[in-house]
């Protein structure tokens, strides 16, 4: 029996949310067993953050983007990066700071940021090329594990993670049990994810590019944002920001890195809105909000409130955009 293109409709949201579901349940025991076992290994906040809880709340994107392009969705790919790392900065951090003003005291922060406008150049520059080949790909890879290390070399003689704080697991081995759990749950959301989005977009007649930059995108980034809001309520702003910066980056080198070296992203099965749109749009808002932290160095929540508004403006604005195209 064919299924109605309602039927197919409601079948492939529902593939979506048990995607998001998975994902994020995902994402929370990935995060949570990774942070329990390097707090046993002593590593410090400022790598805990910035590399294991930004590389975990990462993982979604990375699986997605590398299947949707590997599958023939290069707008997929793309479009779950950039929208992902708008909705970092302008909902996440948004919702972050309405829960209290986020302070950049850190000197560590303004580096990252700095390296975070470098990785969204480097995507605007690869997007105006024809394609991102495997090289290209692998020397995504490189530069970030080269920062990476810059970053423990840095951060290995700051504090001690507190122990208080640390996910309760009976042992490490219970934390590795979760930690595999997470990332199968992640690797089955983000197929329930894609296949779920991949036919909502053919059913209801929008480019995958939008379906990407808006519900994917906004799924993908709810780890960051359940673990931002926790660290926000708790007065972390050090976790909050290097939480997002550090996402943003691995977003851009790791996932499109991985992704690029699986299989070459062709920007010609790409909507051109994305590269004439959406590109300068996750660059000028990276910009405003780097440039925030460095002058200032804190986000309010006058400014939170503006970053949410922002962000429903942009959604209700790509639908309009694509679909008029």
């Amino acid at each position: 029996m064919e299924l109605t293109l309602a039927q197919a409709l409601i079948l492939s949201v529902g593939s979506m949310g048990l995607g998001i579901i998975m994902l994020v349940r995902g994402g929370n025991w990935t995060v949570d067993a990774a942070v329990f076992v390097a707090q046993r290994y002593g590593l410090s906040p400022l790598i805990v953050g910035f590399t294991i809880v930004a590389l975990g709340t990462s993982l979604p994107e990375m699986v997605i983007s590398a299947l949707a392009n590997y599958q023939g969705s290069p707008g997929i790919a793309l479009g779950n990066v950039i929208g992902s790392n708008i909705a970092n900065i302008l909902l996440v951090i948004g919702v972050s700071a309405a829960f209290g003003t986020l302070f950049a005291h850190n000197k560590a922060i303004r580096k990252d940021l700095v390296f975070m406008m470098i990785a969204t150049v480097i995507l605007v520059v690869l997007m105006m090329s024809e394609v991102i080949s495997a090289m290209g790909g692998a020397a995504m890879i490189l530069l970030l594990i080269g920062y990476v290390l810059y970053q423990y070399r840095m951060a290995i003689k700051g504090e001690k993670v507190i122990d208080e704080e640390s996910p309760e697991f009976a042992n490490k081995y219970a934390a590795y049990l979760f930690l595999a759990m997470g990332l199968v749950a992640i690797a089955l959301g983000a197929e329930f994810l894609v296949r779920g989005a991949r036919v909502s977009a053919s059913v209801i007649g929008v480019p995958e590019a939008v379906i990407a930059l808006s519900i994917i995108a906004f799924g993908t980034s709810l780890p960051e944002l359940s673990t931002c809001i926790i660290a926000a309520r708790k007065g972390h702003s050090g976790m909050v920001l290097g939480n997002i910066i550090g996402s943003n980056v691995f977003n851009i080198l790791m996932i499109l890195g991985v992704t690029a070296m699986l299989k070459p992203i062709q920007m010609s099965g790409v909507a051109p809105q994305l590269m004439s749109f959406d590109i300068w749009v996750v660059l000028g808002i990276s910009a405003i909000f780097t440039a925030l932290l460095l002058i200032s160095g804190k986000i309010t929540r006058p400014v939170g409130v503006v970053f949410i508004g922002g962000y429903l403006f942009y959604n209700v604005y790509i639908y309009t955009l694509y679909i008029g195209a």
